[in-house]
């Protein structure tokens, strides 16, 4: 047997259980490729050279081993590998943090938020950092910025010090123990924030691999802007403590656009455009925070 037909068989085996994909692959094949290439030891980007290697019934078996788990425990793959990527870069999670799969990332890499920013963007907040990975995405787009990279869990700062520690970035991302804003050391020029979301009903539906997840990080009350709805009120009631002058606050909301312009249909927001289109990321400026809550 080679390495692409140990891929084959396990993708089948995946598309048999019916598991869900979405926590860094998008179907069978993919998310085989990654568990298999993982457990035999090569490079996940390798898969062209070593597909015709051929493998050994024990690193058959192992892999083998592996998928089972992934089907039988509906773990995401992540949560087996304790490996992660967001625009190619590596980072580590476990079960204490969601997998990180925020399309922030995506305009921290293009830099299509960049003419919101300036030479004076020197602060950064990423709120509800979770393993940390967009704190350190930040400070790779915009060399010249220091990031507080906040959470309420202890357990996902703990993941986040790794992430941090790895990527050699203790020197400019600060980790700091909150719940939402409270121990925010504003003003910031940047928030980045991809905060809980879900709504309820949704929140009944997900699928067990979602349900692997922390909770905590994902449900925000019946329509899920309970979350958003705090983090406003904050942000209005003490503006020049958590905001710049010319500050932008940078929102993910998932699925959630309806609920979101259902329960602020009057705020001008700019929705940015990302590979899943532009309905699950926006952008906020301080003055329009400000003027609709006047």
């Amino acid at each position: 047997m080679t390495v692409i037909e140990l891929i084959e068989q396990a993708a089948e085996r995946l598309t048999q259980a019916q598991v869900a994909f979405g926590h860094g692959t998008t179907n069978a094949f993919d998310e085989a490729a990654w568990l298999v290439l993982w457990r035999l030891g090569h490079p996940l980007d390798a898969l062209d050279e070593v597909a015709d290697t051929a493998v050994t019934d024990a690193q058959r078996d192992e892999a083998l081993a592996l998928i089972d788990e992934r089907i039988r425990t509906r773990k995401p793959a992540a949560y087996l590998t304790h490996q992660a990527w967001l625009q190619g870069v590596p980072f580590y999670v476990d079960e204490r943090v969601i997998v990180p799969r925020s399309f922030i990332a995506e305009v921290l890499a293009d830099g299509s938020i960049d003419a919101w920013l300036s030479d004076q963007t020197h602060r950064v907040l990423d709120l509800c950092t979770g393993n940390g990975s967009l704190a350190v995405l930040a400070a790779m787009a915009y060399p010249d910025v220091v990031v507080d990279a906040v959470d309420i869990s202890d357990d996902a700062l703990a993941v986040a010090r790794i992430n941090v520690d790895q990527h050699g970035l203790g020197d400019r991302i600060t980790l700091l123990h909150s719940d939402g804003l409270q121990a925010a050391r504003g003003p910031y020029d940047l928030i980045l924030c991809n905060p809980p979301y879900v709504n309820a009903d949704s929140m009944k539906k997900l699928p067990a691999e979602y349900q692997a997840e922390p909770e905590l990080a994902l449900a925000s009350g019946e329509d899920g802007m309970d979350f958003t709805r705090a983090l406003f009120a904050a942000l209005r009631a003490e503006p020049d403590r958590y905001m710049g002058r010319d500050a932008v606050l940078v929102l993910e909301i998932g699925n959630e656009r309806p609920n979101f312009e259902r329960a602020f249909p009057d705020l001008p927001v700019t929705w940015l455009e990302t590979t899943s289109g532009a309905d699950q990321l926006l952008l906020i400026t301080r003055d329009a925070l400000l003027l609709e809550s006047a």
